[in-house]
């Protein structure tokens, strides 16, 4: 039994240069703009007190692509009020809730792969995730 098969991988933060092709990859082309925006309202919805825009790190696991998530910080308190959950999460769990958040709402507006092959990727990953526990809370 390898390592790999006893612990869950962690994302990992797609390089530079291929930061390009990684939201339409995720998104689908057609909805790119509209999905990335999307991530971006959620996460101030979600964290009107610690987020303030900034610069966002891809992620992806085996070669698929995850989410986004801030690099403004390290933590977020999530308080808005499209949940009840009241916490604290890492910057990497904010970022997967903001872009579970954005999946689930923009595929009641579109039919698109992307959304829902997009949502039940990063939903199982996130189930492996240390801080599952609190996303899932934060979505439900």
């Amino acid at each position: 039994m390898s390592i790999s098969e006893i612990a869950p991988q962690s994302a990992i933060v797609v390089p530079d240069e291929r930061r390009l092709e990684f939201l339409p990859t995720l998104f689908g082309r057609s909805l790119l703009t509209v999905a990335e925006n999307a991530v971006y309202s959620f996460m101030k919805r979600l964290s009107p007190l610690d987020y303030c825009g900034g610069f966002w790190d891809f992620y992806e696991h085996n070669g698929k692509p995850l989410f986004m998530a801030p690099r403004s910080k390290s933590r977020f308190r999530i308080t808005g009020g499209l949940t009840g959950y009241q916490g604290d999460v890492s910057a990497e769990a904010a970022g997967i809730i903001a872009t579970l958040f954005s999946f689930s709402h923009l595929s009641f507006q579109y039919q698109s792969k992307h959304l829902s092959e997009g949502y039940g990727r990063l939903y199982a990953y996130s189930a492996d995730h240390p801080e599952a526990s609190e996303i899932f809370q934060a979505i439900d």
